[in-house]
């Protein structure tokens, strides 16, 4: 028999995420506190919460890419370094550079560098797998086309694309839905269906909160710290809402108050 602490070892083992205390601050202004959370296998997870809470932050941990000032973050129960083959990311639009030159298949197989390798051609199979990727979100007709000649959607897809050629096992995706036309949306909901299907999971920064209910089954909901987080059903409400959405002012304060004290006690 297992005792519940060693299921709960056993859960945390196996999660595809788990992060405990973690702080992140930029020049001393604090941007996440204290955040604690862990991902079940094969959910569609929604991180919810205001203009600066921290969501795209979160994922820049998650994947090493700023600082942490504590804390721990396991991917598969490694560090993300360890697991990055197992990780895809689709970034905000806004942080790509959409007159590099490239075309939305180099940029999908871009996804295959690690099977590619660094400076050496791409092979036919390496194309076939990117196309089939192109396909899967409806863009395969545009693969010889300048990334900058794309619509919004287009665009999106093509990142899309990108994460899904690499056949991870969590996908992180910073506001796949924002501005994009509604035929995209329904595409990428489609998409997530499926991950969740084949075992996988996903990580989705989302604003929309009239769809939450409809597109996730888990919700951490997020404002420098999480508020809450589990099952949809169960936590997203109008009084952790309200908690979320709320009193951005007075909980800087608090945190920042919090992170002097603590320097003191140093």
């Amino acid at each position: 028999m297992f005792s519940s602490s060693d299921k709960q070892q056993d859960d945390s083992d196996s999660a595809p995420l788990l992060v405990e205390d973690l702080t992140v601050a930029y020049h001393r202004k604090p941007v996440l506190w204290d955040v604690e959370f862990q991902i079940p296998k094969g959910s569609l997870v929604g991180i919810v919460g205001p203009n600066g809470a921290g969501k795209s932050t979160l994922l820049k941990a998650i994947m090493g890419l700023v600082p942490i000032a504590t804390g721990s973050i396991k991917v598969f129960n490694t560090p993300y370094r360890k697991a990055r083959a197992k990780v895809g990311y689709v970034p905000q639009k806004e942080s790509v550079d959409w007159d590099f030159p490239v075309t939305a298949l180099d940029v999908v197989m871009m996804g295959l560098y690690k099977q590619i390798g660094w400076c050496l051609p791409a092979r036919r199979h390496h194309r076939t797998q990117a196309l089939r990727a192109m396909e899967q979100v409806g863009i395969a007709d545009l693969a010889h086309r300048q990334i900058s000649q794309l619509s919004g959607g287009q665009q999106q897809r093509t990142f899309l694309a990108r994460a899904l050629v690499q056949n991870a096992d969590l996908y992180l995706m910073d506001e796949p839905f924002a501005a994009v036309d509604a035929s995209t949306e329904k595409a990428i909901v489609e998409i997530l269906r499926g991950l969740k299907k084949e075992g996988k999971t996903a990580i989705v920064i989302h604003h929309d909160l009239q769809t939450v209910n409809s597109y996730f089954d888990h919700v951490i909901l997020l404002n420098m710290r999480v508020v809450a987080d589990g099952p949809v059903e169960e936590v997203f409400n109008q009084e952790n809402l309200n908690k979320t959405y709320g009193g951005r002012l007075t909980l800087l304060e608090e945190v920042s108050e919090a992170m002097r004290r603590r320097e003191r006690s140093l």
